[in-house]
């Protein structure tokens, strides 16, 4: 059992797809750890990260939730430990979770400086259990250039050892191996595979949305793997609302307070609205929750202002689910097509 890290250069470089799609292409029965969480989803009274949750249903592990990261807190986790004892607790969690398996696949947070300061990070981790990191690269193409620079730059192989990159979400892949290709390799860095990108892989879903947000489910459960690609603040009347190109949009988010019944209502008649976000946790009238639960559209009650909430969806990222099928299908042959899947193979063994 050889367990690889796989790490980022920065946030939403899409690791954690990666880590499904490798898992489809590479056949293999993989375990997996994800040591400092990054993404808190509390759900069945259980607090555990959002992609170790994913991997968890998706890889069918049988070990137990909590096994699955140290912890969240920087603070805890250094009052928990010390670099002797954090390196033991690693090693037990991984021999754990790779129980019964061919490999694991040892997730690293949103960059390669997070956890750092609590020894967490991919190259430190690295170093101290000699497992090798594919870091995957994401971004716009000069981004992509100056992290792969600096890895080189500042990694030394008595640091860490860094098997290779994926460079990942590619949007002109001709362009870029043309252009950028033969300076990466000029740094003398394994390019493990060149990924293009596919706007339906960062479509957020409901489900999404409804989870980062804690949200409760008033109407529309059975609704909630729509996917979400435009937004509206309801904070308007409703006349400026209706004479808004995005309310005649499909696959749309509406956020309004919940005592905005007037509002509710004409997203609802609208059409093409995936759901509504209601706010200030206040719960419309029964006639307005009827009128949803007929129409098939999902109702999310959430505490927080309307403002604070539209500012939460922005943040979020249109990261996998555990429903998504024609997503991890895409995925799988994304990996199969542009990735060395025989080099990952290798590493693994």
């Amino acid at each position: 059992m050889k367990p690889l890290i796989v790490a980022s250069t920065r946030e939403a470089a899409g690791k954690t797809s990666l880590c499904v799609g490798l898992a489809r292409a590479l056949g293999k029965r993989l375990g997996y750890f994800k040591p400092l969480g990054d993404r808190p989803l509390y759900q069945k009274k259980r607090l555990w990260d959002y992609d170790a949750s994913l991997l968890y249903r998706f890889l069918g592990l049988d070990v137990e939730p909590e096994a699955l990261s140290l912890g969240f807190d920087h603070s805890k986790l250094r009052y928990m430990y010390d670099d002797k004892t954090i390196v033991e607790a690693l090693h037990e969690r991984i021999d754990e979770v790779g129980s019964g398996r061919d490999a694991v696949l040892i997730e690293c947070g949103r960059n390669l400086s997070f956890g750092a300061s609590i020894r967490l990070d991919p190259l430190t981790l690295s170093q101290v259990t000699g497992f090798p990191v594919v870091v995957v690269a994401g971004g716009d193409d000069e981004a992509i250039m100056d992290d792969l620079a600096f890895v080189k730059r500042f990694v030394g192989t008595d640091e860490a050892t860094v098997a290779g990159v994926i460079i990942n979400r590619v949007e002109h892949v001709e362009d870029f191996r043309h252009t950028h290709l033969p300076q990466i390799e000029d740094m003398g860095i394994d390019v493990l595979g060149l990924v293009p990108y596919r706007e339906s892989l960062g479509a957020r879903t409901v489900t999404m949305i409804a989870d980062r947000l804690f949200a409760r489910v008033l109407t529309g459960e059975d609704q909630m793997a729509r996917t979400v690609r435009d937004v509206l603040v309801g904070a308007m009347s409703v006349d400026a609302a209706m004479s808004a190109e995005i309310i005649a949009r499909p696959e749309k988010l509406v956020i309004t307070s919940g005592d905005r019944s007037d509002m509710i209502m004409a997203a609802i008649d609208a059409g093409g609205t995936s759901a509504i976000v209601l706010t200030n946790n206040i719960v419309p009238p029964p006639n307005v929750i009827a009128h949803a639960a007929d129409a098939g559209t999902t109702l999310l009650l959430v505490p927080g202002d309307t403002y604070a909430v539209a500012l939460q969806v922005e943040r979020i990222e249109g990261i996998l689910t555990e429903t998504d099928d024609p997503r991890i299908g895409t995925l799988e042959k994304l990996m199969e097509e542009n990735v060395d899947i025989g080099a990952i193979r290798r590493l693994l063994e």
